[in-house]
């Protein structure tokens, strides 16, 4: 600080510019070492008012939601803390709304003044300094001091000083404020992330061996007021659970846990889907407040019979996809929630090979877009696409359908050294193989080019990295099957684990043999996927490929 600021000599007290510039630093310094607000403002009002010499003082905020200026901190005989003014009311609300000083030198005689506090406390107020707290975005509140000890009225050079003196703690509270911000904010992270630490482990885990269910749960926001469940009864029917509760936030995602495992408790006893929800219906009606619910669906597979009865409180629409089309099943009762006594009835269908839909959303343009694919590579299609939108709704899709591959016909089964001069034996296999099943021979043609292309980079790449290096030990498989109209090609090494995303497509511009494996086989298959073998050993490629009607196969 270069100069004195204006009034320091003038203070009735006595006090000389030394001592108030040395309150200022040791007030500075005390406040830029605190971080609590409410220890700021208690330790800068206590010490204001000792210094001004101020039989009563008093800190006001404005409350950034509702704008009323609200006292903090005070000391002196009275405790007016809480105390609410509107902006413009009284000497604070004028201070704040001018973003000005205030001083009264007699109060009793001053039109400003609120005498209700008097009244109602007994205290006498005399005389009266209030300076806003301002800063950079404007006033954020206002000190008042009340009353020169020793019964002297305060002097202009007094605003001065506190006007001084205010600037410091203006900035201290607004620092304050902003840590307190990022704690809170800090906490409220932490809330979320354990909020969706507890909904993941509801989600039941990825089973594999061709098990007829899977699902997908993809949060709108933070997280997620859907869920979706199965489980095994012990007669060896599938439990499943489908549902969508109201609301959004943190509220929505804890009663998002305790409605998942109320429905899996009471779906454990095995008891008909119908009664299922009507005792889950009970339950939520007695203890659901502030207008909830919760939209659900709950079934259960028979996979020896592969029927499915299920029943919906007030579930979108299940879809039943055969080669007919799509079949809609709406909900045939209430929410969960609304209505106690209520009765739910159950529809019965029969899965055969057909798809079966539980989606909290309404997807069928997107399902529609992936029919071809098998059920698992399916829903990762519908994932990518979902991504590629601004979600406004929380989406979750439950899919029940028997893996293709459980009644897929074997068309070729082949285990061969993983060498180049093998693919030529290899290649003419396949090519008597798919003419046998009738497709065309361009068909035909790009199908045994893919699957060389694929058997060659496994060769190069996968076993070794300069060409026609195989070993008589080192051997790849390959395995054709065919369900309806779709051939799966899948081959198998027992390379070291090779990591999806770091395979790239080279330039097409480039003029060299080889290369072109993977480019030819995202063009020409239907769906691909790479993945490791069991255990973490070797690797695994599937490619699909759906027929035309006629089998050819043949495209443009």
């Amino acid at each position: 600080m270069n100069a004195v600021p204006r009034g320091l000599t003038t203070a009735r007290d006595g006090l000389d510019d030394r001592r108030a510039l040395a309150f200022l630093a040791e007030l500075s310094q005390a406040l830029a070492l605190s971080i609590d607000l409410n220890k700021t403002l208690a330790m800068a009002l206590g010490r204001i008012a000792e210094f001004m010499q101020a039989e009563a003082a008093s800190m006001f905020l404005v409350d950034p939601v509702s704008g009323l200026i609200e006292c903090r901190q005070c000391v002196g005989p009275v405790n007016i803390a809480g105390l609410k003014l509107q902006s413009g009311q009284g000497i604070v609300g004028r201070a704040v709304a001018e973003n000005t000083t205030q001083i009264v030198r007699d109060a009793q005689t001053d039109s400003r003044v609120n005498v209700r506090v008097d009244a109602e406390t007994g205290f006498v107020t005399r005389s009266i300094i209030c300076v806003p707290l301002t800063t950079a975005e404007g006033p954020i509140g206002a000190i008042e001091v009340i009353n020169r000890r020793g019964g002297g009225l305060f002097e202009p050079g007094d605003a001065e000083l506190l006007r001084t003196i205010a600037a410091p703690a203006a900035l201290a509270v607004n620092n304050a404020r902003l840590v307190e911000s990022l704690v809170e904010q800090q906490r409220i992270r932490r809330e979320l992330d354990l909020a969706r630490r507890v909904q993941k482990s509801l989600l039941p885990k990825r089973r594999r061996d061709k098990f007829p269910l899977i699902g997908i749960n993809l949060p709108a926001h933070e997280i997620s007021g859907d869920f979706y469940d199965y489980f095994d009864l012990p007669d060896g029917r599938i439990a499943f659970v489908i549902g969508d509760i109201s609301g959004k936030g943190l509220d929505a995602a804890f009663l998002m846990v305790r409605v998942a495992s109320l429905l899996r408790w009471v779906g454990k006893e095995g008891t008909t889907p119908a009664r299922w929800l009507e005792r889950a219906n009970t339950e939520l009606c007695q203890t659901l407040r502030e207008g909830r619910f919760v939209c659900a669906l709950v079934g259960q597979y028979d996979r020896i019979a592969r029927t499915v009865v299920f029943a919906s409180a007030g579930f979108p629409p299940a879809l039943l996809q055969d080669d007919g089309g799509f079949r809609d099943y709406p909900a045939d009762g209430p929410p969960l929630g609304v209505m106690p006594d209520v009765g739910y009835g159950e529809q019965r269908v029969e899965l055969g090979r057909s798809a079966l839909y539980f989606d909290s959303s309404g997807l069928l343009e997107l399902i529609v877009r992936h029919l071809a694919l098998a059920p698992e590579p399916r829903l990762r299609a519908l994932i990518g696409d979902l991504k590629q939108l601004d979600l406004v709704d929380d989406t979750t899709i439950l899919l029940l359908q028997e893996p293709r591959g459980a009644n897929a016909q074997i068309l070729l089964e082949l285990q061969f050294p993983a060498q180049a001069a093998q693919m030529r034996s290899v290649r003419s296999r396949l090519r008597e193989t798919l003419d046998a099943q009738a497709v065309g021979p361009e068909m035909r043609d790009q199908l045994v080019l893919a699957v060389d292309e694929a058997c060659t980079n496994i060769i190069r790449h996968a076993y070794c990295e300069a060409a026609d290096c195989g070993g008589t030990e080192e051997t790849i498989s390959l395995l054709l099957t065919r369900e309806r109209d779709m051939l799966v090609f899948e081959l198998r090494d027992e390379a070291p684990p090779v990591d999806p995303g770091k395979i790239t497509a080279r330039d097409l511009g480039e003029c060299r043999p080889g290369g072109l494996g993977v480019p030819f086989i995202r063009t020409l298959m239907d769906d691909w996927e790479l993945q490791p073998g069991p255990g973490g050993n070797g690797n695994i490629l599937r490619m699909r490929k759906r027929l035309q009607a006629g089998g050819t196969g043949d495209t443009e």
